[in-house]
């Protein structure tokens, strides 16, 4: 087990809950000194009946997480820095649950609450290349919190890329894989690249990344658990089903005809802006785990796991 940090005087709060942020607290706990944790959750989290929020909370008051209770989806920006201005680091891990806007209202309470290191909602693409304009308003969205982190000097921040999670891969929604009827629909061209890192990665890298010496401050970290072309997938799915793969190929042109008969379907944009392919993928040789020596869950592996635990 990880030596435990000796940062008592940094009180951490992690924003949500959810997939993300359990998988950061439970990182995050083995590292830091009891009762340095809290955790920011929806009103009514605690007490639902939900088996995930059930045993999440039961998980949360084992280890000793402080648990806050708070909606963001309230416009309240200045009680929200109210409580964040007891932290010394936020690590947001909420989404896009609360709607559009979100990840602007936090970032800036954050800034309001003048809090010293922040971990913004970018667990995703590279949005300084994807820039504005990629059809995709959760894009433009964080492109512009990068903006805003960027024209103010009294925050830290630090930005963890991860590209997709991997899981979202394989999402029968998504519409890339589907195992029902072993179909892989390649987003753009079969040459286009995406960068995939599962949640339970991306909890362990930016727990080492909070706790880096020297510090990491200001600064994009480039992580990844599988860097792959849409080919590659193809011939990952035909391995590991040891089935012959359907391949269907949807060209940028075709999303962007598909996008002007359905202009509010969310997948369908998500669809496009993956194909463009600039932005949406790194080299894994020049990522933080590579460089340190950390080994991450590749397509192929999750793949075998996830087959693996529906036959179980």
């Amino acid at each position: 087990m990880p030596v435990t940090e000796n940062r008592d005087v940094e009180k951490v709060i992690i924003l949500g809950a959810g997939q993300l942020g359990m998988q950061v607290i439970r990182n995050m706990v083995e590292r830091v000194s009891p009762g340095a944790l809290s955790v920011l959750v929806e009103p009514g989290f605690t007490t639902s009946s939900d088996v995930y929020k059930k045993n999440s909370t039961d998980e949360l008051e084992k280890y000793g997480v402080e648990i806050i209770p708070f909606d963001l989806s309230q416009n309240n920006e200045g009680d929200l820095a109210s409580l964040l201005s007891d932290f010394h680091t936020v690590i947001c891990c909420t989404g896009f649950v609360a709607g559009a806007g979100t990840q602007t209202r936090i970032t800036h309470a954050v800034l309001k609450a003048g809090v010293s290191r922040y971990f913004p909602w970018q667990f995703g693409v590279d949005y300084d290349i994807v820039g504005k304009g990629s059809g995709q308003p959760v894009f433009d969205e964080q492109y512009d919190v990068r903006q805003l982190l960027r024209s103010q000097e009294k925050t830290e921040w630090v930005i963890v890329s991860t590209g997709m999670f991997t899981s979202f891969l394989f999402e029968p929604a998504f519409g890339v894989v589907d195992l029902e009827t072993n179909t892989v629909r390649a987003l753009g061209s079969w040459d286009t690249r995406v960068t995939v890192t599962t949640p339970g990665d991306i909890g362990r890298l930016t727990t080492e990344i909070y706790l880096e010496n020297p510090r990491i401050a200001n600064e994009v970290v480039f992580v990844a658990g599988d860097t792959l072309s849409y080919g590659q997938l193809a011939a990952v799915v035909e391995e590991v089903t040891g089935k012959p793969v359907k391949r269907a190929e949807l060209s940028l042109d075709e999303l962007n005809r598909q996008i002007a008969l359905a202009p509010d379907d969310t997948m369908l944009r998500y669809r496009a802006a993956f194909a463009l392919g600039t932005g949406m993928w790194w080299e894994k040789s020049k990522t933080y785990n590579h460089k340190k020596g950390i080994k991450t869950v590749d397509a192929k592996t999750w793949l075998s796991r996830h087959l693996s635990d529906k036959r179980s």
